[in-house]
């Protein structure tokens, strides 16, 4: 920051001062005092620029607002998470028994086993569908794709529009095709199939913004040291992108364990374990919607969002871990 000395009103009296100075002392004594009024002139200027810094501006204005606002939309948002949280484990945790938990289930007892089971085969069957086809499509459309390329645009639009498909619109496709037309039938296989649809799109465009994210520095490193195509995308370019690859299936497990609309249509609503993966068996969200909308078990419904809660934490928790091994 310059400053004019003119414009303060100090710098004409101090050239006077320093003339008459100059023309009654020695040499060194013109040396020295040439220094003193270096001195005083920065002392001068630095007290007007604390001056000018106390002054509220516009800016400093903006800055706050900004920043209270930010403060104020956190806190808000932590606020709400907070209730529903604790909303639910109020509600939930007076219910929770060993009855809750029995391995049949029955109208008395409204066990959850079943459905969690349920739960999490649906979710393994479905990222096992949708992970290596999501993964391996990120990196053709990253790694190996040209600059330009149409298709890649053609895909990429079509991945986006996929993800603002409402999820009754994938639960009437797949009891169209899995359950009617390949002859699956309500099962968990249909479900699994139906719901890996529904998240690809989720699991291929964060796969893809997290190889974008990649330095080029690390390919061309790779490159430059012998390494192929092949070896540079899976041992430099992926442990690179895991954080943000689990990210997405961090999600998308999130909304397979909470989906009902599409699993009603394809996978059923029997309270059991199925012998195969062609039967029919409900999740926990779906255990959770029918337990609520009859009105006679609102508390083993709260109870077994307790529950649901409680498994979204911990596979987070594992996801997590497992990423940091990998990325090690």
């Amino acid at each position: 920051m310059t400053v004019d000395l003119d414009e303060l009103g100090i710098g004409a009296p101090l050239v006077d001062r320093k003339n008459e100075v100059m023309r009654t002392m020695s040499d060194s004594e013109v040396r020295k005092a040439r220094g003193l009024e270096v001195v005083k002139q920065t002392r001068e200027v630095s007290r007007f620029a604390c001056k000018l810094s106390e002054r509220p501006t516009s800016r400093n204005i903006k800055s706050g607002f900004v920043r209270g606002s930010v403060y104020f939309c956190a806190g808000l948002t932590l606020a709400v998470l907070l209730f529903m949280i604790g909303y639910i484990l109020v509600k939930g945790i007076p219910f929770l028994n060993t009855d809750l938990f029995s391995w049949k289930y029955t109208s008395d007892n409204c066990s959850v086993v079943p459905a969690l089971v349920n739960t999490l085969l649906m979710t393994l069957l479905a990222l096992l569908i949708a992970c290596p086809l999501g993964i391996g499509s990120a990196i053709y459309l990253v790694e190996y794709s040209k600059k330009g390329n149409k298709f890649v645009k053609v895909v990429r639009m079509t991945t986006e529009t996929l993800t603002g498909i409402p999820s009754i619109i994938y639960g009437l496709f797949g009891m169209l095709l899995f359950v009617g037309f390949l002859k699956w039938g309500y099962s968990l296989m249909a479900g699994a199939a139906t719901v890996a649809i529904m998240i690809l799109p989720t699991i291929m465009r964060t796969t893809e913004e997290s190889l974008l994210a990649v330095p080029d520095s690390f390919r061309e490193g790779s490159f430059g040291l012998g390494a192929g195509k092949l070896r540079t995308v899976f041992k430099i370019i992926l442990p690179s992108a895991v954080p943000g690859i689990f990210s997405g299936i961090i999600l998308a497990t999130g909304r397979i364990v909470g989906e009902t609309a599409a699993l009603i249509y394809t996978s059923g609503t029997v309270a059991q374990i199925p012998q195969n993966l062609f039967g029919s068996g409900r999740t926990l969200a779906i255990h959770m919607y029918v337990l609520s909308s009859e009105g006679l078990h609102s508390g083993q419904a709260f109870a077994t969002a307790v529950v649901l809660l409680i498994m979204v934490i911990g596979i987070n928790a594992i996801a997590g871990f497992v990423a940091r091994k990998i990325r090690k």
